[in-house]
């Protein structure tokens, strides 16, 4: 936390967004163009999209937890003032996700949930950051539940890419389903509805308006909400599918 506080007061006049796009594009050119370059064309396009998500997952999560933990307790808050290491968080993130858009845009136009997922997020990012400069504690702490599970996520997704074509992937996507699936779970489907609540409910209650409009906050409200079932909605079809696969399994080796 003292080497980001550091860095942060280091970097505070300084605006990191393009630096941060530009390493995010460098990373993803070297995934699509050498890293994965033997791989089919989907294949590629999926790894160099996960190389950058791995470039951003963890230590976004890190770094939202060490912004959030670095503020002073009496000045955090729902409607607090963005610090300045709030502020470079979110410009890593809003990197993040300008890259991984353009990269849906470009390459897979007709993947419209991804798409309206990441301008909702790009939408809640920008309005916190640039418009009403408060708030940002609460996206920092949505940033770091939806991030804390990146990196398995991420590996998982990737030997998911491989299974049909490798039995080591095959594998390891069989050996990282359920802890994947049950850590997603609990940080979705437990920890962030319950700060989500909780949110909710000092939004709703009118304070703070003169910092944070209501169009901001029910918009915020909303994006959340949704990105939240949305996401419950999914792991829980993975479920389903995990436990079909199993039971097929006992099946067949019963005959």
């Amino acid at each position: 936390m003292e080497l980001l506080s550091s860095w942060a007061a280091a970097a505070e006049g300084r605006w990191l967004y393009p630096a941060f796009l530009a390493m995010y594009a460098a990373i993803y050119c070297v995934g699509l163009l050498a890293a994965f370059r033997r791989w089919e064309q989907r294949r590629r396009l999926d790894g160099a999209s996960c190389l950058i998500s791995l470039f951003h997952g963890t230590p976004a999560a890190l770094a939202a937890a060490a912004a959030v933990l670095a503020q002073p307790p009496p000045a955090r808050g729902f409607a607090s003032p963005n610090t300045p290491l709030q502020a470079h968080v979110l410009d890593y993130s809003v990197a993040y996700f300008t890259m991984d858009l353009l990269h849906y845009l470009a390459f897979l136009p007709g993947d419209h949930l991804f798409i309206a997922h990441h301008l909702a997020t790009l939408f809640v990012f920008l309005t916190c950051r640039y418009l009403v400069r408060h708030g940002a504690l609460a996206l920092l702490v949505l940033l770091f539940l939806a991030e804390v599970t990146s990196l398995l996520q991420n590996v998982w997704t990737l030997a998911g890419i491989w299974r049909d074509q490798s039995p080591a992937a095959a594998r390891l996507y069989a050996a990282l389903s359920p802890p994947f699936y049950a850590m997603y779970t609990l940080v979705r489907g437990v920890a962030g509805p319950l700060f989500f609540l909780k949110m909710s409910a000092f939004y709703l209650s009118g304070q703070a308006l003169d910092v944070i409009p209501w169009w901001v906050r029910i918009s915020w409200i909303i994006v959340v909400g949704t990105a939240i079932a949305v996401s419950n909605l999914w792991i829980w079809n993975l479920w389903k599918e995990l436990f079909r696969e199993r039971k097929q399994a006992v099946a067949k080796k019963d005959t």
